[in-house]
């Protein structure tokens, strides 16, 4: 009996181990199978097409390059500057953009337009530029206004030098979130409470403020080269976390030279001719190994308000200049991009003729502009007019269809109360009822009668007041913000069903140049006269256009509004009406056509520079 229950127990291991053998053998089978279809499944990560950036387009503008001497490669090694790894491209900071670009207010858009360019800086990044970003002193970092002496400023921004340049020792202080991109620091005299406006910042009294700019400087071959600069009252330029120039205004009792610390210029002609408003400061020398890219940093500000002023240039080791008044070298400025027209511009509007070139001199990038040149500019080439030909004026004859059904070529004449006088092919007029042609006949005499219209330029503007620093005893800007527009109405009640183009040309005057104007505005609308609108139409600008003249350095700078230009077009594309200040407008239509709002123009409506101020103090 024990060995029976013993060979009966047995029998159901035997059975349990059989099941555990085949169970495992399906789990081995099914984790192969798993993973096989895991393999199967398995894909390649595929990464996500890049964004693509808004970028400034660079337009050349046209002048006469002359080169400066190529700087020669050298070998030496130096300590001071250390090497940094390539730089990553700048983005914007799209958030801080779309501050400043909101819709309009109450009608107008008076917020300034951060893609404009600025002496300090676009509103978009090429890559290649310093981000720079603005501090208000006088405020807290919410925006809230404290107390703020200039002799605190300067405290605050000795600190901040003393802090190795670090953001974090100045956050309790106010920064805009509105960016600009600035591929050079050429900011002539200006009034202080002008410039915060260019980071839409208009609500900033002109002192106690900062711009904070930081970038790479890297060159494409071997150079050798130093800064000469200005600044009123702040400027001082950094290099690997160095001081390689302090150009802070010295002349006054509250430590401003100080901003850039204890550093001492040992260039031979420091201080020994005018740049801007003061004398320059020479930096140290620096060299860059070629394409090895090092860290840079520019500081400008105001302390205690009035004019405004920080001009950074370069001299390159054995270069040759033209010499200007001053019996010494016109220096280029720092640029890392060729000189745009718009740049230019808002420079030359300022500068003293013969300070400083910002066309010449090396562009501090990794690469070289075309045919191996380092001059900052490559003139654009004319493209040949082609010679004068006799244009066939198209013909004015076409198809007539009468209510009878019959057809007649002819051209239009006029018409005569209710008849209309056409011409054949034979050069015989016949007389034609208005009632006899068809509804399409009619529809093209309409449009070959346009009526008359009185045509006249609107413009109004009123007075903007801008708070000064207590610190200076000094008159405030004249600031004037304009409304432009138009109106038009049809002398008489003739039917006219037709869409018109109705665009008007607002112009401004230099007060430096007589000769030089401005284009402010240019707006386009459409209108259909018709009994319900009365014939009548009326059109004012999208926003308000702002315009500042102070006087500066024996010099009324701004400009004044000067002259208009209204056109009425039809269908056809024919000026039906026009009201014009100047003939020189309207003579020469197709030329102005050309231009866009912002820019300069002279009296042959081609696009030319400003012009800046003489010099005062030599």
């Amino acid at each position: 009996m024990k060995n029976s229950r013993k060979i009966n127990k047995g029998a159901p291991s035997g059975f349990v181990v059989s099941l555990l053998v085949h169970a495992a053998a399906f789990l081995l089978a099914g984790m192969l199978v798993v993973f096989t279809v895991h393999q199967k499944e398995e894909t390649k990560f595929v990464p996500p097409k890049p964004v693509d950036r808004p970028k400034m387009k660079l337009k050349k503008p046209k002048v006469k390059v002359k080169k400066t001497a190529k700087p020669k490669p050298t070998t030496r090694i130096v300590t001071k500057v250390k090497r940094a790894s390539m730089p990553d491209i700048q983005l914007p900071e799209m958030s801080g953009m779309a501050d400043g670009l909101v819709g309009d207010i109450g009608g107008f858009e008076l917020l300034p337009d951060l893609q404009q360019m600025t002496v300090f800086g676009g509103g978009q990044t090429i890559g290649n530029d310093f981000v720079g970003t603005f501090y208000d002193f006088k405020r807290d970092r919410a925006g809230r206004p404290i107390p703020m002496s200039d002799v605190q400023f300067v405290d605050a921004m000795i600190k901040f030098n003393s802090s190795g340049w670090k953001p974090s020792s100045i956050s309790r202080y106010y920064r805009s979130p509105n960016k600009r991109y600035a591929t050079s620091f050429m900011m002539p005299p200006i009034r202080s409470s002008v410039a915060p406006t260019a980071f839409n910042e208009a609500d900033t009294i002109g002192y106690a403020w900062m711009v904070h700019y930081k970038g790479k400087l890297v060159y494409p071959e071997d150079i050798k080269f130093r800064f000469w600069g200005m600044g009123d009252d702040i400027l001082a330029v950094r290099v690997n976390g160095e001081i390689v120039l302090n150009a802070c205004w010295e002349d006054n009792n509250r430590g401003t030279y100080l901003i850039g610390g204890k550093w001492v210029s040992n260039a031979t002609k420091n201080r020994q001719f005018y740049m801007g408003n003061n004398l320059a400061w020479g930096g140290d020398w620096i060299e860059l190994k070629a394409g090895e890219p090092v860290d840079m940093e520019v500081i400008v500000g105001e302390v205690p308000g009035g004019t405004f002023c920080s001009m950074l240039t370069v001299e390159v080791e054995d270069a040759e200049y033209e010499n200007n008044r001053q019996s010494r070298g016109i220096f280029p400025m720092f640029k890392t991009a060729e000189t745009t027209h718009d740049l230019a511009d808002a420079i030359l509007e300022h500068l003293v003729p013969g300070e400083a070139d910002v066309f010449k001199g090396p562009i501090f990038r990794d690469y070289l502009v075309p045919e191996n040149t380092n001059t900052a500019v490559v003139a654009e080439q004319e493209a040949e007019a082609p010679e004068p030909g006799a244009e066939e004026e198209p013909s004015k004859m076409r198809l007539w269809t009468l209510n009878n059904g019959k057809t007649v070529e002819a051209e239009y004449i006029t018409k005569i109360g209710n008849d209309v006088v056409l011409r054949s092919a034979k050069g015989k007029q016949v007389k034609v009822p208005v009632a006899e042609v068809s509804a399409e006949d009619i529809d093209y005499i309409q449009i070959s009668n346009p009526p008359k219209f009185s045509v006249d330029f609107l413009r109004s503007s009123k007075q903007v007041f801008i708070e000064t620093t207590p610190y200076l005893n000094e008159t405030p800007p004249r600031v004037l913000e304009w409304t432009f527009g138009a109106k038009l109405k049809q002398e008489n009640s003739m039917a006219y069903d037709h869409e018109l183009k109705v665009e008007y040309y607002a112009f401004g005057q230099q007060y430096l140049d007589a000769d030089k104007y401005k284009l402010l505005d240019h707006q386009v609308a459409h209108f259909t006269p018709t009994a319900e609108n009365k014939r009548a139409f009326r059109m004012e600008g999208k926003r308000a256009v702002q315009l500042m003249d102070y006087d500066l350095m024996d010099h009324r700078r701004g400009m004044r509004v000067a002259e208009s230009l209204v056109l009425v077009t039809d269908v056809r594309g024919e000026i039906v009406a026009y009201n014009s200040t100047a003939n020189w407008l309207y003579d020469n239509l197709e030329t102005l056509q050309e231009r866009q709002v912002g820019q300069f123009l002279d009296k042959s409506c081609e696009r030319v520079y400003p012009t800046g101020p003489k010099p005062t103090r030599y």
